[in-house]
């Protein structure tokens, strides 16, 4: 197990969900929470996955003025298709997981606990719905904001999620997150505060 990183060192970056996503159990009508978050020069797409069409997450990103050609970085959380599947709109973006980043036809390993993007964007490992999973962590002028992935899938849960592993490995990166975040921006359901009553 590797040492808890702490949040990120500055809080200079902002975010905007893109895409509101939902489920209501594995399948079918599953739509990823998609976020676009931005520090400096960086403009990086959370989990670009299942969505109703392209312009759903295309459309918002055109009325920050943005294109698909503006996306510097692509984190995704873990490999299931329902939180990844559009990631090739993002052609020119490096794309960073657990264990590497993939640029053109160049992969780097690194490990993902620790490593930072800038000062305000920081990924740490979080495993628990799959043993791959990762959250972005970015520190904002409100607190810090943690893109968990499934970690949760949605504000309520679930508190026993079906496909994890291992749950108890699950309920210690929801403890992790929890003392390191104000907001939590789940894997297919609107942002929720990170104090009070959050199923751990």
């Amino acid at each position: 197990m590797t040492t808890a990183t702490e949040a990120p060192l500055t809080r200079t970056a902002s975010y905007t969900v893109l895409h509101t996503g939902y489920t209501l159990s594995t399948g079918p009508g599953v739509a990823a929470t998609v976020s676009y978050v931005t520090d400096g020069d960086r403009h990086v797409i959370f989990d670009p996955g299942m969505v109703p069409g392209r312009d759903s997450i295309l459309g918002p990103l055109a009325e920050l003025g943005l294109t698909a050609d503006d996306i510097t970085d692509v984190v995704l959380s873990h490999h299931h298709p329902d939180n990844i599947i559009n990631v090739g709109l993002f052609g020119s973006a490096r794309v960073h997981d657990h264990k590497a980043v993939y640029e053109g036809d160049q992969w780097t390993d690194r490990d993902a606990e620790g490593y930072e993007l800038t000062p305000s964007l920081r990924l740490i490992h979080t495993p628990g719905h799959s043993l791959e999973d990762v959250t972005l962590l970015a520190g904002t002028a409100e607190g810090v904001v943690a893109f968990a992935g499934d970690l949760w899938w949605r504000p309520n849960g679930p508190l026993v999620d079906p496909v994890s592993p291992d749950l108890d490995v699950l309920r210690a990166s929801r403890l992790r997150v929890l003392g390191l975040a104000d907001v939590i921006v789940p894997g297919h359901g609107a942002a929720f505060g990170a104090k009070g009553d959050v199923p751990v």
